[in-house]
């Protein structure tokens, strides 16, 4: 038996192995996370070592196959004795009936397949941990009611004042947990941003105009919560792509790459999924990329079946992407930036959010500075655009200050027949 990475007030996990090299495998994975490494040779080594701790281990992670006590009766014994400990099983693919009587005796919380895949290891544990992490908050609460219920039996004189008292201070441990719990997650979200590679504060600036536009389509405190939390978090697919795909348009990416980028949003659900408090969230995040018309991804729904927050996410973060530039490969104005959208209503934005945008940001469908909108109809020789022309897909197709020629007028319209889509051109004045 032996002990490592001792520090005080720290996660404490023991390890339990009759093999010393799973046992250095495990304690090789842990070290970096900072966790409080307690490792034993047998179940009988182990629990000797629960006994001396006294309730100072979070998480017991014990292998199946033991001589003298296997796993299933060891993690039942955990169980029994120290039922808040968390127990997670290492078992192999044909260990079925030994796993399940784990399961049933020991009530453990997961198990894991060897070989294992570290980071699924990692994440697993993490996931464990904060779990516990909540339900003891949770009980310590329950216990300060439970002893403030008890105080006011007692009491025959001041009692509402007692209970004034006792709700406010719980009121404010809510909030205090509330505001730590939103503070984490945007320092989550930076962190992202940091490793994306993308414009400082977008996922914030996508986060607090979905909430602006979440309210004013009247969803519920909840649910605004929700697109909030979702808007913050939903680039956290992206964290395991390559460096390079980070920075790249996706107008200017490969299929290849397209591929790989067209699964951050599913890894972004899984990465979420265990956390009851943003499983919503995490929901959003996976259609965040979906269009009105069922032309998006990862799944291709369409219209309705797309949840209402994530109709808003989506068009929120390609608004921000279309202003600061990794939409398209460059910037466009505000003002270009609204047309795109207003051009995708119907297509790849839901209508009533469109125009539920448009008022929030007090946005108009007229142009500025005397530009005329026109179709490809009313196009002629000589006439100057006065914004890029986007197609629907988001590709510019003209830049600003081009002067049209009758063959360039040609190939838009047959663009248009071929696209099955109406482009919208906006002229300078006098050309």
């Amino acid at each position: 038996m032996t002990a490592s990475d001792e520090a005080p007030q720290t996660i404490t996990i023991l390890c339990v192995d009759d093999e010393a090299n799973i046992l250095s495998a495990l304690k090789r994975l842990f070290r970096p996370e900072g966790y409080r490494i307690l490792t034993a040779g047998g179940g009988r080594e182990g629990l000797a070592l629960l006994e001396a701790e006294q309730g100072q281990v979070d998480l017991v992670i014990s292998d199946m196959r033991m001589p003298e006590m296997d796993g299933a009766r060891f993690l039942a014994e955990v169980c029994n004795k120290w039922p808040e400990i968390t127990r997670i099983l290492l078992t192999g693919y044909a260990e079925v009936e030994t796993t399940i009587r784990a399961i049933n005796e020991g009530q453990i919380y997961r198990y894991i397949a060897k070989p294992w895949n570290d980071g699924d290891v990692l994440l697993l544990v993490r996931g464990a941990l904060e779990r516990q992490l909540l339900l003891r908050e949770k009980v310590r609460l329950e216990r300060l009611t439970q002893a403030q219920n008890e105080e006011l039996k007692a009491l025959n004189a001041g009692l509402e004042e007692k209970v004034a008292q006792r709700t406010a201070e719980l009121r404010r441990a809510h909030e205090r947990v509330k505001r730590s719990f939103l503070t984490s997650i945007q320092v989550f979200s930076n962190l992202i941003e940091l490793r994306g590679g993308q414009v400082a504060g977008h996922s914030s600036r996508v986060a607090n105009l979905s909430r602006q536009l979440a309210k004013r389509l009247g969803l519920a405190d909840k649910e605004v919560q929700d697109v909030f939390l979702a808007a913050l978090l939903h680039d956290i697919g992206k964290i395991g792509l390559p460096d390079e795909l980070l920075v790249k348009p996706p107008n200017q990416m490969t299929g290849s790459e397209l591929g790989l980028l067209r699964r951050h949003p599913i890894k972004g659900e899984q990465a979420l999924m265990a956390l009851e408090e943003l499983q919503d969230a995490a929901q959003l995040i996976r259609y965040h990329h979906e269009r009105f018309d069922g032309e998006g991804y990862p799944d291709g729904i369409s219209g309705l079946s797309i949840p209402f927050g994530a109709r808003i996410l989506a068009l929120v973060n390609e608004y921000d992407g279309l202003v600061q530039g990794s939409l398209l490969g460059q910037r466009v104005s505000e003002a270009d930036a609204l047309q795109f959208i207003q051009r995708g209503r119907g297509k790849r934005y839901d209508p009533q959010v469109v125009d539920a945008f448009i008022a929030v940001l007090g946005g108009t469908t007229e142009t500025a500075g005397g530009e005329q909108e026109l179709s490809s109809g009313q196009l002629r020789t000589g006439m100057t655009l006065a914004r890029d022309v986007i197609s629907r897909e988001g590709v510019v197709l003209l830049t600003a200050n081009y002067v049209l020629t009758e063959h360039l007028i040609t190939q838009l319209r047959d663009f248009e027949r071929s696209d099955g889509s109406s482009l919208v051109f906006l002229i300078a004045p006098g050309s």
